[in-house]
């Protein structure tokens, strides 16, 4: 079955840094968009990353822009997303999130917390 198993996530100073990882398995990972989804406590999840399935297209919320990094290694069949400057309200439960166009074929990780606090 398809796995999608998130790693990384911690307790960190505001400034800090933290790289997230999310392994696939069970799936074609070349032919699926892979994005990063966050949640903050009361609040809906919401698009921080996505990477197109060739890695040639990346997008990301205003809120990071500057700060993370999304990117994929096919070979490991990962995708990770760099934090910088990580921020207090960048707290919540990243969700690492594969998606095929066509056929629609899409999954969800277990999430990864993530606290941005001293």
């Amino acid at each position: 079955q398809v796995q999608l198993v998130e790693s990384g996530g911690g307790l960190v100073q505001p400034g800090g840094s933290l790289r997230l990882s999310c392994t696939a398995s069970g799936l074609i990972f070349s032919m699926y968009d892979m994005s990063w989804y966050r949640q903050a406590p009361g609040k809906e999840r919401e698009l921080v990353a996505r990477i197109s399935n060739t890695g040639g297209s990346t997008t990301y919320a205003d809120s990071v822009k500057g700060r993370f990094s999304i990117s994929r290694d096919s070979a490991w069949n990962t995708v990770y997303l760099q934090m910088n400057s990580l921020k207090p309200e960048d707290t919540g439960v990243y969700y690492c999130y594969a998606l095929q166009n066509w056929p629609k074929s899409d999954y969800w990780g277990q999430g990864t917390q993530v606290t941005v606090s001293s």
